[in-house]
């Protein structure tokens, strides 16, 4: 797997490069031609510009984040059951995420709703530090294990309830919300830095709009973005 090294990402032309010139990496991977390919045709060709955030796709396995049985699928341009009616969300839409959340290096960054741990180690790649927040214990253990496994050691998770944050560890650079809102929970808002960025999808099950969310002098301002569809943000208590 091509781990390590998270903040020196691939350009472009390094992916072509490494796409045709690896034959045996020291790790074998043997979706790494679908990943090139799915960096290219699905994310390059329709508008993604950030090279940080192609090089972290092209980097991170998503097949690690789903059951072996949905590993053949995991390349392809639609979400993936994860077990607790939950779902890894379709690789183009994380990228959208990922390029307007506008990372850099030294950013600290909170998920909502780590899911299996995807999105999350694109995190890791992009970020400093992260920390995550996953309502169902069995998501969370997963997304540990997988990301434990993979050396994506700069993450911090705990089961909670997503609405809520991550009080403890604010404020963040970067919030990126996993789970559709109908509106805003007022904590989330509190935890991000003055000039921090945060990505929603906001709405309600059958209308969606990508969100981004500026803290600007004390205040916030909104940006519409694009359609989706999410999973729904449960606020309340935590499932034993």
């Amino acid at each position: 797997m091509l781990v390590g090294f998270p903040h020196v990402p691939p350009c472009s032309l390094c992916l072509r490069f490494l796409t045709a010139t690896v034959a045996a990496p020291l790790h074998p991977d043997a979706f790494l031609a679908q990943r090139a390919t799915m960096v290219r045709t699905q994310l390059e060709e329709r508008g993604i510009r950030d090279q940080r955030v192609l090089g972290a796709m092209f980097a991170v396995p998503r097949h690690e984040f789903v059951s072996e049985e949905f590993q053949a699928e995991a390349y392809e341009d639609h979400p993936l059951p994860i077990g607790s009616d939950q779902t890894i969300s379709q690789p183009y839409i994380v990228a959208v995420m990922l390029q307007h959340l506008a990372l850099q290096p030294t950013d600290r960054a909170l998920e909502v709703g780590t899911g299996s741990g995807y999105a999350t180690a694109l995190l890791s790649r992009l970020c400093a530090e992260v920390y995550s927040v996953e309502r169902h214990p069995e998501l969370a253990d997963f997304a540990k294990s997988a990301l434990d496994r993979l050396g994506y050691s700069n993450v911090t998770i705990k089961v909670a309830d997503g609405s809520q944050g991550f009080p403890e560890s604010a404020p963040f650079d970067a919030i990126l919300v996993s789970a559709a809102t109908p509106a805003m929970p007022p904590a989330l808002l509190v935890q991000l830095r003055e000039g921090g960025r945060l990505v929603a999808p906001v709405g309600f099950s059958a209308s969606q709009q990508l969100q981004l969310i500026r803290r600007v002098g004390g205040g916030v301002e909104v940006r519409e973005l694009e359609g989706c569809r999410f999973v729904p943000l449960i606020e309340g208590a935590v499932p034993l």
